[in-house]
């Protein structure tokens, strides 16, 4: 079994804080097997992960997260941009067409572009997994939810731990039962639901400074600002 993180954010993100580098070597000091840079709406971070993290003795899966019509998809394996914009149906065709897997992450959280508030539940089973543990999670109802939706449509199921900052690399992990250590051998495992989920809560006060660091990043992104300008590092 492989102890995998499949999403997480770097500097790359307009909401992320910390380069590549920190994020593997985090992911390396926690014991993980395998990591997956999920930008959002960015590639090119992730595609560095991917180059670097056999130095750190990982595996490093190339994705992002994509802002979708209807809401937030993780792009797992692609090593191209996946365009924004485009329709739930329509994103989960293009990841596959380059090579990935689509999962969605936090379906049932309106407020952080869960899929759900846009699509039907029948839509949502088209996926190819369901991430059924969100490590930034508030009362953790959401992630039972998505739980039960997994369990009755018999939907394979993924953990993350969302985060934005690398010391939360790895709060969420994905046990892979992969046929070797490689890329294809866990999206295979994934996309079969040979999968087992360990997580736990972003502690709270973690979670509200991640969440003002996002917001001050996301206000020095849309202003072109350095995030250094905005004390948001």
């Amino acid at each position: 079994m492989l102890a995998v993180e499949l999403h997480a954010h770097s500097e790359a993100s307009y909401d992320g804080r910390d380069s590549v580098e920190l994020l593997l070597e985090q992911a390396r000091a926690v014991g993980l097997d395998a990591l997956a840079v999920t930008d959002h709406d960015e590639i090119s971070a992730s595609l560095d992960a991917a180059e670097l993290a056999p130095e750190y003795d990982l595996v490093g899966i190339p994705g992002m997260e994509v802002s979708t019509a209807d809401g937030h998809v993780l792009a797992l394996g692609v090593t191209e941009l996946v365009p924004a914009g485009m329709g739930f149906g329509e994103t989960l065709e293009y990841i596959r067409e380059h090579g990935g897997i689509a999962v969605v992450p936090h379906p049932y959280q309106e407020s952080r572009s869960g899929v759900l508030a846009n699509i039907s539940p029948d839509q949502l089973t088209a996926a190819d997994a369901v991430e059924v543990y969100n490590s930034r999670l508030v009362t953790g109802f959401s992630n039972r939810q998505a739980r039960r939706f997994a369990r009755k449509h018999d939907m394979p199921m993924t953990g993350g731990s969302d985060a934005h900052i690398c010391e939360m690399v790895g709060q969420a992990v994905t046990w892979v039962d992969a046929d070797e250590p490689s890329v294809s051998g866990i999206l295979d495992a994934i996309r079969e639901g040979r999968t087992d989920i360990d997580g736990k809560r972003t502690p709270w006060l973690v979670s509200l400074r991640q969440a003002a660091g996002g917001v001050r990043r996301r206000i020095a992104h849309r202003l072109g600002l350095d995030t250094d300008e905005t004390s948001g590092r």
